[in-house]
């Protein structure tokens, strides 16, 4: 059995390096162990639809987890903000609504006003990195494959997207789990990949070869090249479930969270308003870039590689990858000017593994 060691990584706004507390490690960490390497009945019962829904109803919707919400004591273990919350916390009376809380985030998760930036799609923990000069992104032994993440079935994303950026987002259970558009752009397709409900514990995701590119996952591709768009080219948002996710409800908003509609190829996304919500759990949103058309921040590039840190994440000769801690609509990306060079942004492979 892989050994269990705290996972870390650092806190954007404070530039602190923080542990996070993994829900279920141990358990998870028995499931994900190497010597499984041909998945059970009980393992695949585990990671399926049916059993995420039941886990999730008996996690969040259940008497006793009622109980302990309406006690006050389960956001407060979570370390959640009430005066950040749109609705009364009085009213939070289960654990379900209290994850699937509005915020004013308009107050409380400003914007930055330049047209040319990328914004985090979600609180989250966040891993960047780039395909330059590969399709495959190399994790402990194990490949995560672009094409496998946008769908084999659509030839053409997988060309538009050939040798771009990638954002990884892991959003954890605490999180506030309203995803919103990171660009302004139209909509050229959105369809729904079927897959898994493994969860986003790092263990889980090193074990299952990145289980984001595993599980069930919904792909909207944005043309910010468009009046009022973010002018970076295409952007593929990809939002991804894991355990007890039973669903990715899309519930654009253009101003708050009023009149939510669905997402449809032809609509036109303003940037940083909510787009989707993830049902109850822990999940993973996606940002795959074209190549030479964004570069990330400072701060997530140098804190990407900082020793000293104990991470699970880690790619191949085991460099450790560190996570920044971002909140909702914070700039994580910003357009490449044109008279600028292209290859701005870090791979997360290494030189030696680009040659193999």
């Amino acid at each position: 059995m892989t050994p269990l060691y705290p996972h870390q990584y650092i806190d954007r706004s404070t530039g602190r390096v923080e542990t996070e507390t993994l829900f279920a490690d141990r358990l998870v960490n028995t499931l994900y162990a190497p010597d499984r390497e041909r998945p059970s009945r009980l393992f695949r019962l585990l990671t399926s639809a049916r059993m995420s829904r039941i886990l999730g109803w008996a996690t969040y919707d259940a008497a006793i987890s009622s109980r302990i919400a309406r006690a006050g004591q389960f956001h407060r273990s979570l370390g959640i903000d009430p005066d950040e919350c749109l609705e009364p916390l009085g009213t939070l009376d289960t654990a379900r609504k209290i994850f699937e809380r509005k915020i004013r985030y308009w107050q409380f998760r400003p914007m930055p006003g330049e047209p040319d930036t990328v914004v985090s799609p979600a609180d989250a923990r966040v891993l960047v990195g780039s395909f330059s000069r590969m399709s495959q992104i190399f994790i402990k032994e194990k490949f995560f494959h672009y094409a496998e993440l946008i769908g084999s079935h659509r030839p053409e994303w997988i060309d538009a997207f050939q040798d771009g950026d990638v954002a990884v987002f892991r959003l954890t259970p605490d999180k506030y789990h309203y995803n919103h558009t990171p660009v302004a752009g139209r909509v050229l397709d959105i369809y729904d990949i079927p897959g898994a409900y493994h969860p986003c514990n790092p263990g889980a995701i090193m074990a299952m070869s990145a289980s984001f590119s595993k599980n069930r996952r919904v792909v909207t591709i944005i043309d910010t090249d468009v009046p009022g768009g973010s002018r970076v080219g295409l952007v593929a948002m990809i939002e991804v479930a894991a355990l007890m996710i039973g669903d990715i409800v899309q519930c654009y908003s253009e101003e708050r969270y009023d009149d939510p509609r669905d997402v449809l190829p032809g609509m036109f996304l303003k940037k940083g308003v909510p787009k989707s919500l993830y049902r109850p759990g822990s999940s993973t949103d996606v940002l795959v870039f074209q190549p030479g058309k964004v570069v990330f921040s400072n701060d997530i590039l140098h804190n990407l590689h900082r020793s000293g840190i104990q991470t699970r994440f880690s790619e191949g000769f085991g460099s450790p990858l560190v996570e920044t801690e971002v909140q909702v609509r914070q700039e994580i990306a910003r357009r490449i000017p044109l008279d600028r060079p292209s290859d701005l942004s870090i791979p997360l492979s290494s030189s030696k593994e680009r040659k193999a």
